[in-house]
């Protein structure tokens, strides 16, 4: 599995919420670091997005991330999770930079997934990925990491 992201996760907080969730995962997340491009708003989205579809490999099975993608609940990512894996050589996520993703990159997408209508940033979001990720790994095991249901 691999997750490929516009800019370089410096040491901070962002870093270390990844990693403290990236270690726990079974299957080693292969990070594809893609630099930001600079310029016009136009030719920032269209370099990085040339740079992200280039780093993917054309028979994985590409997940983006957007704030205009399906939204699913922990249990359900964990069974798409599980159908997208059993379907694909490989599997991998695509984070944008700060302007977003393009067209051609949501068109390659086998699957766009949003993390809620909120706006995250793009560095946050990995955190919060892989956290997921790693939920869907305990929701599989059995493991009582994640809490089904709500308190009363």
């Amino acid at each position: 599995m691999y997750l490929a992201a516009i800019g370089k996760l410096k040491p901070g907080p962002e870093k270390t919420l990844f990693d403290k969730y990236a270690v726990r995962l079974l299957s080693p997340l292969k990070v594809i670091e893609i630099p930001e491009k600079k310029g016009s708003t136009q030719d920032i989205r269209k370099k990085e997005s040339e740079a992200l579809l280039a780093a993917i490999a054309p028979n994985s099975y590409m997940v983006a991330l957007d704030e205009g993608g399906q939204e699913w609940s922990s249990i359900a990512f964990a069974d798409r999770l599980a159908v997208w894996q059993a379907h694909s050589h490989e599997l991998g996520f695509v984070i944008g930079g700060t302007e977003g993703l393009t067209k051609p990159v949501l068109q390659r997408a086998n699957a766009v997934m949003s993390l809620g209508k909120m706006t995250w940033p793009h560095f946050l979001v990995r955190a919060l990925l892989v956290e997921q990720l790693y939920r869907v790994q305990c929701i599989h095991q059995g493991h009582p990491y994640h809490k089904t249901g709500r308190p009363i």
